[in-house]
C-alpha cells in the first residue's frame, strides 16, 4: 500500500509541475507581464506543495498506524482472552502476528481461547484495511488540497524562487536538527543511565577503584558476592593497546604518506593508495580472526621457542614466563589494531601533505636543500598540525575499537604493562555486560553505561584537543 501511494504522489506530482510549467510559459509567452521568476521554479514550488504535505501525513500513519490498531483493539480484548499476564498480551501479540500473514507462537489455547484468537485478528485486519483506506484517502486530499493551494500561486508576480529556496533552507535545518537531536538523545540517555549507576556505585570508587568484578549478591551470604566496580584495569589495558595500535600506526602510516606524496610516481600513487585503503574496508571481525588464527599462534610460537632457548642460562626466570605465553595477549591486538589504523593514518596525513603550498618546496630546493632535506626542513614542519591531529583521530578510534580486543587480547582486568599478558578494555567490558538478556537496574548492568560515559568523555576530549591543535597551529600560506 505505502509504495502504491508513492507511486500516485510522484505521478500526481510530475502532472502538477508540469502544469504549472506550462501555465507560466504561456504567462511569458505572451508577453503581458514579466515573469519575477523562471517558470521552473514555479513549476517546482507547485510540485512541492503537492507531495511534502502528503508526504508528512504519510510518515505520520506509518509511524502511529500500528500503534493506534493495538490501542483500540487491546483495550477491548474478547472475554475468552487469557485473564492474566503476560498470557494477555501474548494472546494480543499472536492476534497482531495472524492478521497480518503470520503465524501464532506454541502457547497453547483452549477451544474458546483459540475460536477468539480468529475472531481477534479478525477484527485487527479488518480495523488495519479500514485505516489504510483512510490513509490513503487523508493522503490524496493533503496533496489534492497542497496542490490546488499551489495552483493558486502559480502567476507572473509570485516570488517562486524565494519560496523554493526556503523549501530548500527548511529541508537542510531539518537535516541538521536531526544530526544535532540524534546527539543530544544519544549523550542524555547515557548520561541518564549513568546517573543511575552513581547512584549506587561512588563516581570516585568507580574512576580510582583497582578491582572489577561487577557482580551483585543474591544473598548476603553468597561465595564472592563482594564485587568490585573499579574501573582503573580497564582504563590501563585500553591505554596499552592504544599505545602499541599507535607504535604500529603512527610510523607506518606517516611513511607511506610521505612515500605516496613525495616520492611516488602518479602510476604508483594510482596502485599504491587503492591497495592501501583496501584495509580500511575490511570488517574489524575479520582483523580480530586474523589476530586469534594467525598473529596470536605465531607469536606465541615465537615467544615459547625464544623461552626454550633461555631455559636453564642466566636468564632462567624469563624462559619460563616466555614458555607460557598464550594466543591472547596485549602485544597481539595493539599490532593488528595500529595495521588497521595504517590506511587512517595515511589517507589523513597524505591529504595534509599535499596540501602543503608547492611553493614552499620549490622555494626550499631553490636554496640547494635535497629533497629529504626539504621534507624534514619545510613540507613536515608545515604538516604538523594536521598530522597531529590525524594521529589523535587515530587514538579515538583505536579507544573505541572492540572486535579485535574481544578476540585477541582476552577478558582479564589487570593492571599492567607488560604488553605479553592478557588485559581487556573499556569496550569490551561493555560488550560482556550488555550481552543477553539483562534487567537494566542492577549496577552491574548499569555499570556499562558508566564505563560508556567514560569512554565518551575520553574521545570527546581527544576530538576537542585534536581541533585546538589544527586551528592554533595552523598556519596560512600566500
Amino acid at each position: 500500500m505505502t509504495g502504491l501511494i508513492l507511486i500516485l504522489l510522484a505521478g500526481f506530482s510530475a502532472v502538477i509541475f508540469q502544469l504549472a510549467r506550462a501555465r507560466v510559459a504561456r504567462a511569458a509567452a505572451a508577453g503581458h507581464e514579466r515573469l519575477h521568476s523562471r517558470p521552473r521554479y514555479h513549476a517546482a514550488h507547485a510540485a512541492l506543495w503537492a507531495a511534502v504535505p502528503a508526504l508528512l501525513v504519510l510518515c505520520v500513519l506509518s509511524v502511529a498506524g500500528t500503534p493506534i490498531v493495538t490501542g483500540i483493539t487491546w483495550a477491548d480484548l474478547p472475554e475468552a482472552a487469557p485473564a492474566t499476564e503476560p498470557f494477555r498480551s501474548q494472546f494480543q501479540y499472536d492476534a497482531e502476528a495472524m492478521a497480518r500473514g503470520g503465524v501464532a507462537s506454541t502457547v497453547v489455547y483452549s477451544e474458546d481461547q483459540r475460536q477468539a484468537l480468529t475472531d481477534h485478528a479478525a477484527r485487527i485486519q479488518t480495523l488495519d484495511g479500514r485505516l489504510r483506506v483512510g490513509g490513503l484517502a487523508a493522503v490524496l486530499l493533503a496533496a489534492a488540497l497542497g496542490g490546488l493551494y499551489a495552483w493558486t500561486r502559480v502567476r507572473s508576480d509570485f516570488r517562486a524562487r524565494n519560496a523554493v529556496e526556503g523549501w530548500v533552507g527548511f529541508l537542510l535545518f531539518a537535516c541538521s536538527a536531526v544530526a544535532v537531536l540524534t546527539t543530544v538523545g544519544i549523550v542524555m540517555s547515557l548520561l541518564w543511565e549513568s546517573l543511575r549507576f552513581f547512584q549506587t556505585v561512588s563516581p570516585i570508587e568507580f574512576l580510582t577503584g583497582t578491582h572489577w568484578s561487577p557482580q551483585i549478591a543474591i544473598r548476603s551470604d553468597q561465595v564472592g558476592s563482594t564485587g568490585g566496580f573499579g574501573a582503573v584495569p580497564l582504563f590501563v589495558g585500553t591505554f596499552l593497546i592504544m599505545v602499541i595500535a599507535m607504535l604500529t600506526a603512527a610510523p607506518i602510516g606517516l611513511m607511506a604518506a610521505i612515500h605516496l606524496a613525495e616520492y611516488a610516481s602518479p602510476i604508483q600513487r594510482a596502485w599504491i593508495k587503492p591497495m592501501l585503503e583496501v584495509l580500511a574496508g575490511i570488517p574489524t571481525v575479520v582483523y580480530g580472526f586474523f589476530a586469534a588464527l594467525t598473529v596470536g599462534p605465531a607469536f606465541r610460537s615465537a615467544f615459547n621457542g625464544l623461552g626454550a632457548l633461555l631455559v636453564g642460562g642466566p636468564f632462567n626466570d624469563l624462559g619460563l614466563y616466555l614458555m607460557g605465553v598464550q594466543n591472547q595477549m596485549a602485544l597481539v591486538a595493539g599490532i593488528v589494531m595500529g595495521i588497521m589504523l595504517i590506511p587512517f593514518v595515511s589517507s589523513l596525513s597524505d591529504d595534509i601533505i599535499n596540501a602543503v603550498p608547492q611553493s614552499l618546496r620549490d622555494g626550499s630546493y631553490a636554496m640547494g636543500a635535497t629533497r629529504s632535506e626539504t621534507i624534514k626542513k619545510v613540507v613536515l614542519p608545515a604538516a604538523l598540525p594536521g598530522v597531529a591531529g590525524a594521529m589523535l583521530l587515530a587514538v579515538s578510534r583505536a579507544i573505541g575499537e572492540t572486535m579485535i580486543v574481544t578476540m585477541a587480547a582476552g577478558l582479564q582486568a589487570r593492571i599492567t604493562a607488560n604488553p605479553l599478558d592478557s588485559v581487556t578494555t573499556v569496550t569490551v567490558q561493555i560488550v560482556t555486560l550488555l550481552t543477553g538478556d539483562q534487567e537494566f537496574d542492577s549496577p552491574k548492568t548499569l555499570s556499562a553505561f558508566g564505563l560508556g560515559l567514560a569512554l565518551f568523555g575520553v574521545t570527546l576530549l581527544l576530538n576537542i584537543v585534536a581541533l585546538r591543535i589544527v586551528q592554533h597551529y595552523r598556519e596560512q600560506y600566500d
